[in-house]
């Protein structure tokens, strides 16, 4: 659930790094959308269970590292915004860079990770099937798609793409899977809607010194 303050984190750093403000009203509709996110956390996680643990451990191995995770993704959306807008980088660019400094530090992880155990051992392409193919491509598309909301759209919109995108999620799995919506994601989706609406009607008015 902590993650889902990033979108909290961005709009905050938006403002420091953008000065880009946000009315009393796009504030409500982003304290909706966070709600939401958490409601949807919360469902997806219930349907997986979950297990008791020390509290000492979840806190410094698990509360810590997320709310770390989602201070720096909102401050690397701002920064992404602030490259592509302000200093007109380009979106592909940037992405491409991203994706060269990401691999790096995959490689790096594989010296110490099963995962790396297990491609020195039977190969980086192992297990590989002609469908293994699907996620990796739409995994890149789908990177060069959000440097492109965050570019055209900035990083706050981009999270509430993102929501949507886990109501879409639950829609497709209804269709495919036959899994119906858990009450969470039903309670979620008037939040969302209301939120992007509230969000899009009532933006940040610059008020007129009076003459």
């Amino acid at each position: 659930m902590l993650n889902q303050t990033k979108i909290f984190f961005t709009a905050f750093f938006m403002y420091i790094i953008l000065r880009q403000k946000q009315s009393i009203r796009q504030i409500g509709a982003l304290l909706l959308l966070i709600i939401a996110a958490i409601l949807l956390s919360i469902g997806e996680g219930s349907s997986k269970g979950s297990s008791g643990g020390n509290p000492d451990q979840t806190f410094f191995y698990g509360i810590i590292p997320v709310l770390v995770a989602s201070v720096l993704s909102g401050l690397a959306s701002s920064l992404c915004q602030w490259a592509s807008q302000i200093k007109k980088h380009s979106s592909y660019l940037m992405t491409v860079e991203m994706s060269v400094v990401g691999c790096l530090c995959l490689l790096a992880s594989t010296f110490k990770s099963p995962d790396g155990e297990a491609i020195r051992k039977h190969g980086f392409f192992y297990g590989w099937t002609p469908l293994t193919v699907i996620p990796v491509i739409s995994n890149a598309l789908g990177g060069i798609l959000v440097g492109l909301i965050t570019s055209y759209a900035g990083g706050v919109r981009k999270g509430f793409v993102i929501v949507s995108a886990l109501l879409v999620t639950a829609l497709l799995q209804f269709i495919f899977e036959g899994k119906p919506p858990s009450w969470y994601c039903l309670v979620a989706l008037p939040l969302v809607v209301s939120s992007i609406s509230i969000y899009q009607k009532y933006p940040y008015q610059i008020k007129k010194k009076e003459a």
